[in-house]
């Protein structure tokens, strides 16, 4: 067996390209059952991602840090790939934390907001379904 000395990695949103690198020496991602660990020479696989930090390093960069909601993630031969539903990356691992906070406020924020949409709608519906059985 040939030893591949660097991975592929990519990670890709549903509209996007986030990661596209050819000199990965590792990978650090979390599942559900815990943290996985990926070196070059690992065996194919997949998992399923939980929400947490994913780290990759590049030797003459070091450590790279993006936060990842729920996803996927698929290694064959040298490549891995990475699909997540959302993402936070660019970021210092000490600017993470406060990244994902305001991330998460936004998100409550519009989930919020779309709660109320439809509140309006499901009471203006049955007041017009009332009106509709009075006549």
């Amino acid at each position: 067996m040939k030893k591949v000395p660097y991975m592929k990695l990519k990670v890709l949103l549903p509209n996007e390209v986030v990661v596209s690198a050819d000199n990965i020496s590792r990978v650090v991602l979390e599942t559900w059952q815990g943290a996985y660990g990926l070196l070059p020479n690992r065996l194919d696989g997949t998992a399923a991602l939980a929400p947490g930090i994913l780290m990759y390093e590049i030797p003459e960069e070091g450590a790279q840090y993006i936060a990842v909601g729920e996803g996927i993630m698929v290694k064959t031969g040298n490549e891995v790939v990475i699909s997540v539903r959302r993402c936070i990356s660019g970021k210092k691992l000490g600017e993470l934390h406060q990244a994902i906070e305001i991330e998460f406020a936004h998100h409550r924020e519009h989930e919020s907001r779309i709660r109320t949409a439809l509140a309006k709608l499901e009471s203006g519906f049955i007041r017009n379904f009332q009106e509709l059985l009075k006549t």
